[in-house]
């Protein structure tokens, strides 16, 4: 087992160098650069000046527009340019952001903490709730309970969170006031005292909460559900019960643990989600998190973020597939990574 992980841990390296080629070749090819960005917003302050597009000049000079394209590294083919980036990245100096020109590592740590405080709320109640669940649901099937649940489970899969997190701040915020607008602390927050700053953050997180989980219950509950009654239905839970042993102690002592197989899958490929969070959930409830960085750093062109952001979320879904693999040997004792 310790060669099978060695060599998975190796495998990282390639992965990793072919999914950052693949990205740095297309920012380098999307036109709307940093210095296309400049140029187009010259011309937007000219137009704003009362010019016309007839009387409108070019802002830049040759041996300026030569200039930025030294400054940003687009003057260098793009082999040349990559290698002098992971240079800098294997020296933890992941740039500078062409939009704010604040160092890319101390924008994305900043944002970190948001996006982890969400995650780890997200997977502790999408685990807590939809893991017991489906575990009723497979020893109820067919009964009220489950087909209530489902329809409840399906409906709610059926609405995206950031739909979901419009609504909820059109009848609970805005037309109601149960609840703030958005963001993850209220104008006041300095001034208030500990109790009241957790109650604040608390209720700041109910409806971006809310929207984080509500399309993950179906998937969970459902790979609980049929995972348990394909456990309840084998021979060996049938051959246990058959020699006297109860219901109960079948599902517990025997089939939950094999039925907790598929979930465990999933549980690594969780933390690069847990890290880059939604932009959509993000963007609709004001939340300075990892999602709502990479979203205006793909809009506004900031690429040097970009390729941070992707650096970490790669790296994370990487490690995260060895965590799987992980929470199956040890779920699963007949496995051997031979």
């Amino acid at each position: 087992m310790r060669a099978y992980f060695i060599r998975r841990f190796l495998l990282i390296i390639p992965t990793f160098l072919g999914i950052t080629v693949l990205v740095f070749a297309v920012t380098r090819f999307v036109p709307g650069g940093p210095v296309e960005r400049m140029i187009a917003e010259s011309y937007r302050m000219q137009a704003m000046e009362g010019r016309t597009q007839r009387e409108a000049t070019q802002p830049l000079s040759e041996d300026q527009i030569n200039y930025l394209k030294r400054y940003y590294g687009f003057d260098k083919p793009v082999p040349a340019a990559y290698v002098l980036w992971m240079g800098k990245v294997l020296s933890g100096d992941l740039g500078t952001s062409t939009r704010y020109y604040d160092p890319v590592w101390e924008m994305i740590r900043s944002r970190i903490p948001i996006s982890v405080y969400f995650g780890l709320l997200s997977m502790v109640i999408i685990y807590g709730v939809c893991i017991p669940l489906g575990m009723a649901k497979a020893v109820r099937h067919k009964s009220g309970f489950d087909n209530f649940t489902s329809v409840a489970v399906f409906a709610g899969y059926a609405v995206p969170g950031w739909v979901l997190g419009i609504l909820l701040l059109l009848l609970l915020s805005s037309r109601w006031g149960v609840l703030p607008l958005g963001g993850l602390t209220s104008a006041g927050f300095d001034a208030l005292s500990g109790p009241e700053k957790i109650l604040d953050i608390a209720r700041h997180t109910v409806l971006p909460l809310a929207a984080y989980v509500v399309g993950s219950f179906a998937v969970m509950t459902f790979l609980m559900k049929n995972t348990l009654m394909d456990e309840l239905a084998a021979d060996y839970v049938r051959t246990a019960m058959a020699k006297g042993l109860s219901f109960k102690k079948a599902v517990f002592g025997h089939a939950l643990r094999n039925s907790l197989i598929p979930v465990a899958t999933s549980f690594g490929n969780n933390i690069s989600v847990l890290v880059s969070g939604s932009f959509l959930i993000e963007t609709v409830f004001n939340i300075n998190g990892m999602g709502l960085l990479g979203y205006e750093s793909v809009v506004e062109r900031d690429y040097p973020v970009v390729m941070g952001i992707l650096v970490i979320s790669s790296l994370l879904f990487l490690i995260g597939n060895i965590l799987s693999d992980i929470c199956v040997a040890l779920v699963d004792p007949r496995v051997r990574f031979q």
